[in-house]
């Protein structure tokens, strides 16, 4: 990268931060000195866009942490705004279809307990609410649900309050609010119908998390959490609670700034900073194991009724081999 380019990046992230941070008096504090390292010649030496995308997103989180604050490198080159967007759709919904429009795994395992694993990211509902609604249409018979989210990195808070609304009972339930303080302007976000059968608000859910699940992924642990609807197994994870927006600054910079905070109904506050911590705590790649072995024991435990016999027994035999698994 050239010198004039590198400047123009770095003045455009810093104007964008001024005018759009969640948090006006941080936000100019963390552009002043953006602006003033490079006139330091602190990214003189850069030649990539993929360095200055590192170096800057460790600049800008220096003293506040805000893991949404960010200069992303994409490899491939970014749609300017407006430039062409029927094409930037088509490309979008080309990315949804090739990753199974986030539902990575659907299934019904042994003994009757169904397992959603959402990754890499929650897409909108009008790209993935059909993929959703079919998910949920598999499992929505089952007798407990593995939620995995240890792979998923955030995504859109509607696919959030859409994937709440299956497990949860009918009636409007207040999931979060999006307060952008810069207006004072507060958008709240509830349960909605659905489009097809619910797992429904009475079955026991567990949510396995990492320490890379993020964002929208946080949200929807956090909202399950908080209603006491499910129990969360896994590692803390990593505290981003700031809903951001992106903008394109290079022809492979985007930058990330983020725009709102999160205010939960129940806690008054969100998971910013310090992630969510886990009922039962363990690490990532055990928690699998863990959330199973706790739901084929709620199924064992389920009163015998008429057909339920073949369930039971075939919990019985898969809890024996998660035992000798673990």
């Amino acid at each position: 990268m050239r010198t004039d380019e590198i400047k123009a990046v770095i003045d455009q992230v810093a104007a964008l931060i001024r005018e759009h941070y969640v948090f006006p008096d941080v936000g100019q504090a963390v552009a002043d000195r953006l602006i003033a390292d490079q006139v330091a010649g602190r990214y003189d030496e850069v030649t990539e866009p993929a360095r200055l995308a590192e170096q800057v997103t460790a600049d800008l989180q220096v003293g506040n942490g805000d893991k949404h604050l960010r200069l992303i490198h994409h490899i491939d080159e970014l749609f300017e705004e407006d430039e062409d967007p029927v094409a930037e759709e088509a490309a979008w919904a080309r990315h949804v279809e090739l990753t199974a429009a986030g539902m990575a795994r659907a299934e019904r395992l042994a003994g009757n307990v169904g397992v959603l694993a959402i990754k890499p990211t929650l897409y909108d509902p009008k790209y993935a609410g059909a993929a959703l609604a079919g998910a949920m249409t598999l499992l929505w018979g089952t007798d407990a649900l593995l939620l995995d989210l240890r792979g998923c990195r955030g995504g859109s808070p509607e696919m959030v309050a859409l994937v709440c609304s299956y497990l949860l009972d009918g009636e409007p339930v207040h999931l979060n609010d999006l307060v952008t303080p810069s207006t004072g302007a507060v958008r709240q976000h509830w349960t909605v119908p659905v489009s097809g059968p619910r797992f429904g608000g009475t079955k026991p859910i567990w949510v396995l998390t990492s320490s890379t699940t993020f964002s929208g992924a946080e949200e929807l642990t956090y909202n399950l959490q908080q209603l006491g609807r499910a129990v969360v197994v896994g590692e803390r994870t990593r505290g981003g609670a700031h809903p951001r927006e992106g903008f394109t600054v290079h022809p492979h910079l985007e930058a990330s700034v983020p725009i709102q905070r999160a205010l939960n109904p129940i806690s008054g506050t969100n998971w910013e900073g310090v992630g969510i911590s886990p009922e039962v705590e363990v690490d990532a790649e055990s928690a699998f194991a863990e959330a199973y072995r706790r739901a084929l024991e709620h199924v064992i435990a389920l009163p015998a009724a008429p057909g339920r016999r073949e369930v039971t027994d075939e919990a019985r035999a898969a809890a024996g081999l998660v035992a000798v698994a673990g």
